[in-house]
């Protein structure tokens, strides 16, 4: 009898508690954006300690880094990326000052904007730029990147125009590619140093950011300090970062973050467990809290099965598995009834977007049906190990899913382990189901390599020509409206084959004492902020407020 892995609820790092209506998500631009019970003018000079969900010890040597979103909070302190979001979800330059393509979109001028520097002082121009290209794409010979190699195979050459001016050249039409040079803020610019670090690109940290690295103690706190030399200033004219210091100190355990904020040893967290979210809208209404909650372009927590080995190469196992489970009980007892159960993998806001995508919702006949032509087809009823980590909330979830499945015959058996050990469980392929969460949205192309058969980051394994077909198809059309149409038919896609059994969509709260300014000013173009928390916020336009 074959038994399956499955993790329903994936480490710490992976955990994710989606919110339906009611939102607060005020606060979408200006200096003053972002919780603010303050004064309207921003204060310069002070420190915030941000107590975030998770340890990043692979380090940030970003071409190489396999950043969640506590990683890529802190690296968006010490990096600024060419391109961002906007408030929906539109790219624009960012370090880059424009970004031209020709008619075909397979060839883009990135213009840089002058006078930019890292903070070991040298300067930000075509041909470091041209080397992190390279190095995230796996042509640049000091560096070995495990997974942005495949994010960025469609480029075909990287070539310095002038000191200025980056031509990139693609194998094929790739109209979103401004958005993958965003990559949820995972693509960095590093300066050549850091580059070629043979021993220490992990720690040897190297920005333009608005803040520059003076110690990480891993598993205990990374400090970064005012950039003197910044950029960008806000639309008074002030220097931009506001604060003279930023330290993260990571607290895995979720209860153990609220009470660093409750007692002082943090200003400032982010969560997005229910059963803390409930406690920071109590003391939120009370005053005690600032709160700033988004579950707009949210990521997706899910049960990811491994469709190239039984028993969930059998779709009739997958729709058994996706029937039987009741999620509604499941975001009463697990969610408190707080969180929007997800119909497939796109988030509100995103292009893609359904409220109903098809997918299975909990038939206790249907289930049963699938269930017994299940073991008919693979010679025995499903067994399976449901694999979590021992966090209580896990824990919590797993026997749920535990005697959901009971009641359809199945054996579950259940096992913990540690976030690490998970991470790369998923990456050796030596799994049959595992939860996750991920997919944040902005940017649909960016799951481009999570779900094109034969793609090595296409963890669930399944080969689908017609996903496939709509992935290429989403990829080579400018037309927003038509894209939309494309990955809408994705979206069914995904619902019809019940390759992945959908949890719910993310919110992401971030809470703080004393400290505002979470989304920060307008970007460079003058567009808001992008609203999405999923993949973390800017820190340059913060500030403290007592």
């Amino acid at each position: 009898m074959r038994k399956v892995a499955i993790g329903l609820v994936a480490a710490v790092a992976f955990i994710a508690a989606a919110c339906g209506g009611g939102a607060d998500t005020s606060g979408g631009g200006g200096n003053d954006s972002g919780g603010s019970s303050g004064s309207d003018t921003p204060t310069v000079g002070g420190e915030v300690v941000y107590g975030l969900e998770a340890e990043s010890s692979g380090g940030y040597c970003l071409a190489e880094s396999q950043l969640a979103i506590s990683g890529i909070q802190v690296a968006r302190a010490i990096y600024d990326t060419l391109t961002i979001p906007d408030s929906e979800g539109n790219f624009s330059g960012y370090l880059a000052e424009s970004l031209t393509p020709n008619a075909d979109f397979t060839q883009w001028t990135v213009k840089l904007r002058p006078g930019i520097t890292f903070h070991d002082g040298t300067p930000l121009d075509a041909q470091v730029v041209k080397n992190n290209i390279d190095a995230y794409r796996g042509a640049y010979p000091a560096r070995q990147p495990l997974l942005f190699r495949f994010v960025f195979e469609p480029i075909q050459d990287v070539s310095v125009v002038d000191p200025s001016t980056v031509l990139i050249t693609t194998k094929s039409p790739w109209p979103s590619l401004p958005g993958t040079l965003f990559s949820s803020g995972r693509v960095g610019m590093m300066a050549q140093a850091q580059l070629d670090d043979p021993a220490t690109c992990d720690r040897n940290m190297i920005g333009t950011g608005p803040f520059k690295l003076q110690e990480w103690k891993v598993n205990d706190s990374l400090t970064a300090v005012k950039n003197p030399n910044y950029w960008q200033k806000d639309a008074s004219g002030t220097q931009l970062p506001y604060l003279d210091k930023i330290t993260f100190k990571p607290y895995p355990e979720a209860n153990s973050r609220l009470n660093a904020l409750n007692s002082g040893e943090a200003n400032m967290i982010h969560t997005s467990g229910a059963e803390q979210i409930i406690e920071l809208r109590d003391q939120r209404d009370a005053g005690e809290v600032e709160l700033v909650e988004s579950d707009e372009f949210a990521e997706v927590s899910y049960g990811m099965l491994n469709a190239s080995i039984p028993p969930f190469n059998n779709k009739n196992c997958r729709l058994a598995a996706a029937y039987a489970l009741d999620r509604d009980a499941y975001n009463k007892v697990i969610n408190l009834d707080l969180f929007t159960m997800a119909s497939g993998p796109f988030g509100k806001g995103d292009i893609g977007y359904l409220e109903n995508a098809g997918y299975p919702e909990f038939d206790p006949a249907k289930a049963q049906q699938f269930a017994d032509t299940c073991a008919q087809e693979i010679g025995g009823p499903l067994e399976f190990t449901l694999v979590s980590t021992p966090d209580p909330g896990v824990v919590k979830a797993a026997q749920f899913i535990k005697e959901q499945a009971e009641k359809f015959g199945a054996k579950v058996n259940l096992r913990q382990v540690e976030q690490a050990a998970l991470i790369n469980t998923a990456l050796g392929g030596d799994w049959q189901a595992l939860s996750w969460r991920n997919h944040p949205g902005g940017n649909p192309d960016g799951q481009y390599n999570w779900w094109k058969s034969g793609s090595p980051v296409n963890f669930g394994k399944f080969s689908d020509p017609e996903i496939d077909r709509l992935l290429d198809a989403g990829r080579a059309e400018p037309d927003k409206e038509q894209a939309a149409a494309i990955y809408e038919e994705l979206n069914r896609r995904f619902g019809s084959e019940a390759y992945n059994i959908w949890l719910n969509w993310t919110q992401w709260d971030i809470a703080s004492k004393g400290v505002s300014g979470v989304y920060g000013p307008n970007n460079p173009d003058g567009s808001e902020p992008f609203p999405g928390l999923a993949t973390g916020h800017p820190v340059l336009g913060l500030y403290v407020t007592n």
